[in-house]
């Protein structure tokens, strides 16, 4: 295996969360008994470029399916924070009915109608074609296709430019990484911009944030990495901003190399400067993240094992790709995890892939009413303990299992 980036071979392991199948293959009542698949869910470092990375298993028209169950619509705090960026870019580049913003993976329109509802002309480049069915019942304009080089040429010949070319928690998602890189330098209008939201590999790191490794995310960038990234396809950053989501995130502003009305800013060698005092320019950074890793593990599984032996019921909040990386990797099943709950109806009446635990709809627990709720999605724990605050009134308790168990009420 070589990195996807650079192409220098791979021998440097991050980390080994054992064989898992697909984090968003949520199984049916039909499927729950069948073998499933699984793959490897191995991490290396590229002792190069240092950009974090898996193997490709599955093709991603597999993955982003007719019955790909993630819609971005049913986060309440994602609404909010896709509502503010809008505001945001909108002052910020002075976009009007004049300019056009492109989104790649644009989901369900999440983003894109607050765009519309402004006036300013959109179009969502989505893989999922159930997503783009509902995004287009919002009003906005969307394809169905996977993004690279070859999808931006086909879109510049039909006049597409992008004033801003946007994509959230999609560059960790991408097999090609120079393809699509590629595709943004084509698509981009020649005063443009682009931004791209992603964790952010130093915030993994300090928050032990293992969960948010899955066969489907392919890539975990450093600023320092991303910044070379996008230099070889003539894309510069002149802007970075740190944000809480997903754990913490980048949000990247790139610019063609040749504009020059975008100065870098101060941000920019800051936050190089930080990684580097970090050490995430060096190899021994990355081999010291495993051996946190499983000490994680043994402390869920103690508090698990300990309600249970106290006779005490524990469920599960949410069913993200995330929760079933944590709950496969620490071999939690129905004999520690009663069910979970999600408002997603495209999950409700599932199983979670490889542990088959299975999801009910939130009233579940207030049925059930369980001594622990354990919030898979601890990103949105404040949004969860919030719509959920009804638990305290049988004494129930909500738990955090990273960066190390903890409990709430």
């Amino acid at each position: 295996m070589n990195c996807r980036f650079c192409g220098t071979p791979l021998s440097e392991m991050f980390l080994s969360l054992g064989a898992t199948p697909l984090s968003n293959g949520y199984l049916t009542a039909e499927t729950v008994h069948r073998m499933e698949p699984t793959y490897p869910l191995e991490v290396y470092v590229c002792d190069n470029c240092f950009l974090v990375q898996l193997d490709e298993f599955e093709a991603a028209e597999n993955i982003f399916d007719d019955e790909y169950a993630y819609f971005s619509s049913y986060s309440t705090t994602w609404l909010d924070h896709a509502r503010r960026y809008v505001e945001l870019m909108t002052e910020r580049f002075a976009l009007g009915s004049a300019s056009r913003v492109v989104e790649i993976a644009s989901n369900d329109g999440y983003l894109l109608q607050y765009f519309v509802e402004r006036g300013v002309p959109v179009l969502g480049v989505e893989p999922a074609a159930n997503c783009a069915d509902v995004a287009r019942a919002k009003g906005v304009t969307s394809e169905v296709g996977f993004f690279g080089r070859e999808t931006a040429l086909s879109l510049q010949e039909r006049g597409y430019q992008a004033d801003l070319l946007l994509g959230n928690n999609v560059l960790a998602h991408v097999p090609d990484l120079n393809d699509f890189v590629a595709g943004m330098k084509v698509l981009l209008a020649p005063d443009g911009v682009i931004t791209m939201e992603f964790p952010h590999l130093m915030r993994l790191v300090e928050g032990l944030q293992f969960d948010t490794v899955y066969h489907e995310h392919f890539s975990y960038f450093s600023f320092l990495t991303v910044r070379r990234v996008f230099a070889s396809h003539g894309l510069e950053l002149f802007d970075v901003e740190e944000l809480p989501t997903h754990g913490g995130s980048l949000r990247i502003y790139a610019r063609h190399a040749e504009d020059v009305t975008k100065p870098v800013g101060e941000r920019v060698s800051q936050l190089a400067a930080r990684e580097e005092a970090a050490g995430l320019g060096t190899i021994e950074y990355y081999r010291a993240f495993e051996p946190k890793v499983r000490k994680v593990k043994r402390s869920l599984l103690r508090f698990l094992i300990d309600a249970k032996e106290a006779g005490q019921t524990v469920v599960g909040y949410g069913a993200p790709a995330k929760g079933n990386t944590l709950l496969n990797y620490c071999g939690v099943r129905t004999d520690l995890l009663d069910y979970t709950v999600d408002r997603s109806p495209h999950k409700e009446g599932r199983f979670l892939p490889g542990t088959r635990i299975p999801i009910y709809a939130p009233e579940r627990i207030f049925e059930t009413k369980p001594d622990y709720v354990l919030i898979l999605p601890w990103n949105l724990t404040d949004e969860i303990v919030d719509q959920m605050a009804a638990v305290s009134e049988w004494g129930g308790k909500f738990v955090v299992p990273l960066p190390e168990v903890r409990v709430i009420g």
